[in-house]
Formats: structure tokens, sequence, C-alpha cells
């Protein structure tokens, strides 16, 4: 069966939730019939989507590739600096918060032996956003580690925007956390925690 490499809204959602499994289970150990009910399906309703699990697999991989493209010309038409740094991250929390299955999948080292290939692919290409060569280690590595200290803070704290519901309101705190990490605190940002206004904090 040939499928074009866009995918219908439908098909998204299904991507997304088979990654979140792949995540949590592993491929080998994830069946199509739970794909099927975590997206509220008929199994032969699933496969109609797509034919198999290998497919649906190929296809993650395909989204996966696809949205670090994204990400890649984006950051593009930007020199490097704060203009650069922020076009990234706004990109990457967007893609984060509308894909959290695989977000999960591409942070999860028990998803599968050997590393998932679109998780290398796809963390290569974040890396190379930020104008890093993925692999090399440069005498100086601050600007590394604030990479991966953006990239490991966007991840975490967009799965759990979403766990809680909290995409929308907590996107311009996500970004300000992660161009914080990246060295572009804001001038005027407030160091000092609010006060609780709950009785009983």
């Amino acid at each position: 069966m040939t499928r074009s490499t866009r995918t219908h809204h439908g098909d998204d959602d299904i991507l997304d939730r088979a990654a979140a499994l792949f995540a949590r289970r592993g491929f080998a150990k994830t069946s199509v019939q739970e794909i099927a009910d975590a997206v509220g399906l008929s199994k032969a309703g699933l496969l109609h989507h797509f034919p198999s699990k290998d497919a649906l697999h190929a296809a993650v991989t395909t989204q996966a590739d696809q949205l670090a493209d994204q990400v890649l010309a984006v950051s593009g038409r930007f020199p490097a600096g704060v203009d650069r740094d922020r076009a990234t991250v706004e990109v990457l929390v967007d893609i984060a918060f509308a894909h959290p299955g695989l977000v999960a999948l591409l942070l999860s080292p028990a998803a599968e032996e050997p590393t998932p290939e679109c998780a290398v692919s796809a963390g290569d290409a974040a890396v190379r956003a930020f104008g890093l060569a993925p692999g090399e280690v440069p005498d100086d590595p601050t600007r590394t580690v604030r990479v991966l200290g953006a990239l490991g803070a966007l991840a975490v704290l967009s799965l759990a925007a979403t766990e809680l519901g909290s995409t929308t309101t907590w996107r311009s705190l996500v970004v300000a956390t992660c161009l914080d990490a990246l060295g572009h605190r804001r001038p005027d940002a407030d160091v000092t925690p609010a006060r609780s206004t709950d009785p009983e904090a």
C-alpha cells in the first residue's frame, strides 16, 4: 500500500499515541490492538490507516524526520544569536506540545535497543539548529551544556504541561526557561519567587 508522507489530523493522533506506547513498552512489546485501543479504533480500523505495526513505526520515524527538517528550516532563517535561539526554542516548544508521544519516545532510554533511529536524527537536528555539531566536543563546553540543558528542560516541561493540560498557560514560561538556560535571561526577569497566597502553603 502506498501512502503519502503527509498525514491527516487523524493519522497524526494515531502516530503520536503509537509513539507514546513505543516509549512506554518498546516496539516489540506494543501490540497493534493496544495502539487501536489507545486511539479508540478497532484493530481493523487502525489497519485501514496503517497496514502493519512496522508501517506505523516507519511513519513515526518519517514524521520525526519531517519535524526535524521544520526546526532546521526555522533556525536557518537567522544568524547565530538570541533571535535564532528564540525562534528555535519557540518552534521546538510548539512541536513538543503538539507531539507529546514523540517527545516521550525521544526521551525514553528503554523504548528500543538500539536507540530508535528517529531519536538520533531528531536529537542531532535539534543540536544543529542551535549551531552545534552533533558529537563534537568543543574546547569550551559552555554552549554545548547550555543547549543540552535547554533541550532537556524543554522536553520535560512540555510533557508536564501536556499532562496537566496547561500548554497554553505554560508556553511563555517554558520558552523563557529555555532561553534562560541558553544564557539569554531577560534583564527585567524577577529572580525572587512569588509569595504564595495559599494559606496552607
